[in-house]
């Protein structure tokens, strides 16, 4: 776990999802009231490894991919869904 941040009430009430992410990625975040610390925030156990990214996990849709399958060495993704909505209206 990295080093601990320390915050106001008033930063974690305008902020709470921020830091609320942070605590969930190991991050320690003391807050603070009055200068004084009163709380931490700190993963649950279950939640101690890392999230996966969102994009992980994504399963592209079949004509996304096969277009996908097309886009090698810089080409054009314009030109190829142009040709692509062609095929389809002959």
């Amino acid at each position: 776990m990295s080093a601990a941040i320390q915050i106001s009430v008033r930063e974690l009430h305008a902020r709470t999802g921020h830091y609320v992410r942070k605590a969930g990625a190991n991050q320690r975040v003391i807050v603070t009231d009055n200068g004084k610390p009163v709380a931490e925030l700190k993963p649950l156990e279950e939640n101690a490894t890392p999230r996966r990214k969102p994009w992980e996990n994504r399963v592209l849709l079949p004509g996304f991919a096969a277009i996908m399958d097309k886009c090698v060495g810089g080409t054009d993704s314009t030109q190829i869904i142009s040709e692509d909505r062609e095929d389809r209206y002959k």
